[in-house]
């Protein structure tokens, strides 16, 4: 996928901002990471008896279109300018960032991102659901929620940019070309929707988001 492979390029060029081994996939279900590893043994439940399945449906199970992940970090790691903690310790035995806490540990979700070509409104209100999700089941740090598009009409951006409480901010692959296109046309309901959603802070370029997500 052309995004994740921006992002994964783009972002990598950012380790000596924010550090870490960082995980890019595509299309994986959220309960392999650390926040929402329990909605694993929910889903298992729920394969397993019918009326539990029509009572919770499937729509908790969110598979991003891209993510990003951080893995946990051992206490080597975490050791290596000084001698900050040991095995033996009674503090920090809880947080997933040390790996040595748990005999199996799941990386930390870092970002979700939402990727669409173009937008309905039935794709817009897609995203907004896989982002309730994401903000409800989650147990620990939430991650970074956007959407991507290309979609070249800012009056139907807007129905996924609009708002807040649900995704970060959304991101487009041309935003100065999308500014350059309207002025040529001379839209002005257009052209005053597109600087609404900028100036509010709710549309980006691309080359925004590695910054974003550094932080």
């Amino acid at each position: 996928m052309i995004t994740k492979d921006f992002l994964e390029e783009s972002f990598g060029l950012l380790q000596h901002i924010r550090p870490g081994k960082w995980i890019y996939s595509a299309n994986t279900a959220i309960s392999s990471f650390d926040q929402y590893k329990d909605l694993a043994e929910i889903e298992k439940l729920v394969k397993k008896n019918r009326e539990l399945a029509t009572t919770l449906g499937q729509d908790y199970v969110v598979s991003p279109d891209i993510i990003i992940a951080r893995e946990a970090v051992s206490d080597n790691e975490i050791n290596q300018t000084q001698k900050l903690i040991e095995r033996s310790d009674v503090i920090a035995k809880l947080t997933p960032f040390r790996k040595d806490n748990v005999d199996i540990p799941k990386p930390i979700l870092h970002a979700s991102i939402s990727c669409k070509w173009t937008l309905r409104s039935d794709r817009a209100q897609n995203t907004r659901t896989e982002a309730l999700n994401l903000i409800r089941n989650r147990k620990g740090k939430l991650p970074h929620i956007v959407a991507v598009t290309a979609e070249p009409t800012p009056i139907r951006i807007a129905s996924l940019a609009l708002g807040t409480g649900d995704i970060d901010c959304v991101y487009h692959f041309a935003l100065n070309e999308l500014k350059v296109g309207i002025e040529n046309i001379k839209n002005e309901d257009q052209m005053d929707m597109l600087n609404m959603l900028i100036e509010g802070r709710r549309l980006r370029d691309i080359s925004d988001l590695p910054f974003d997500l550094a932080t």
